[in-house]
């Protein structure tokens, strides 16, 4: 008989049960989509979930300051700088280039990789969750790395047995995932996504992939609320791949960003 997954809640409502009840332990996971789609909101649910049920957790920045992340999470009631105080988290800005201790003065994966262990043995033993935000920040002048620096990161940190999230920005004419690799290495695929209707901005999420569960196939649409963060509001009619740009499009684009690279 089959073993039972033991799951990590993601602490959105609704999201949890898009997965069978959380993220299977010890994955990683690509959470992808467009600026403002909701994926920075989406790591800190996931680590303030963390924070309490007593994990070990990490939140790497790579594209606003630390003092940025405690703000935002302050704004939903999560109170990040309370748990950085009692040793229930770390913050590592790899933006700002401070010279603190969880600073980093450059994006170097190495580096990233080698503070998130120093991390987790300041925090101690036991379960531990990482956000990176955004992984690929490391390989966006080298998109052809996306997969050998993803694997880098699935395979050292494994050992240390965390479950990662790692962010993964889209290319916005594309909604492709900058250096494609990562969604080939990772465990999970949740994907983002945003349109407007009308004039309002609206969010909704996907499960593209997700190892050992039986998760929802169906587009959702989700909303971001003053105090609470992101809920899930139910599902929509729409196709996933309504909100793609048409094929023939996508051909077009990529033909011409090979040729511009002289790949053809």
């Amino acid at each position: 008989m089959a073993s039972e997954v033991k799951r990590l809640r993601t602490g959105v409502e609704g999201i949890d049960e898009l997965l069978e009840g959380g993220i299977p332990e010890e994955f990683l996971v690509a959470v992808t989509g467009e600026p403002g789609c909701g994926k920075t909101i989406f790591s800190i649910h996931f680590i303030n979930q963390g924070v309490i049920e007593g994990d070990k957790c990490i939140y790497v920045t790579t594209e606003e300051s630390r003092e940025s992340i405690v703000k935002q999470a302050a704004q939903f009631g999560m109170d990040f700088s309370g748990a950085i105080a009692e040793g229930k988290l770390i913050v590592i800005d790899a933006l700002m280039g401070k010279d603190d201790r969880w600073s980093l003065q450059g994006l170097d994966l190495e580096a990233l990789v080698g503070k998130i262990i120093e991390a987790k043995k300041e925090l101690g033993y036991g379960r531990a969750r990482v956000a990176i935000d955004s992984l690929s920040a490391f390989w966006l002048d080298k998109p052809a790395m996306a997969r050998r620096y993803s694997y880098f990161v699935k395979k050292v940190l494994s050992k240390w047995n965390f479950t990662i999230l790692a962010v993964s920005q889209y290319a916005i004419t594309t909604a492709e995932s900058f250096g494609w690799g990562i969604e080939h290495i990772a465990d999970g695929i949740i994907r983002f996504r945003r349109l407007l209707k009308g004039g309002e901005l609206r969010r909704f999420v996907i499960v593209e992939k997700m190892r050992q569960t039986n998760h929802s196939r169906y587009l959702h649409e989700v909303d971001i609320k003053p105090g609470v963060g992101m809920v899930v509001l139910g599902r929509v009619d729409r196709r996933a791949e309504d909100y793609k740009l048409p094929p023939d499009v996508v051909k077009k684009i990529l033909e011409a960003k090979r040729r511009s690279e002289g790949v053809l």
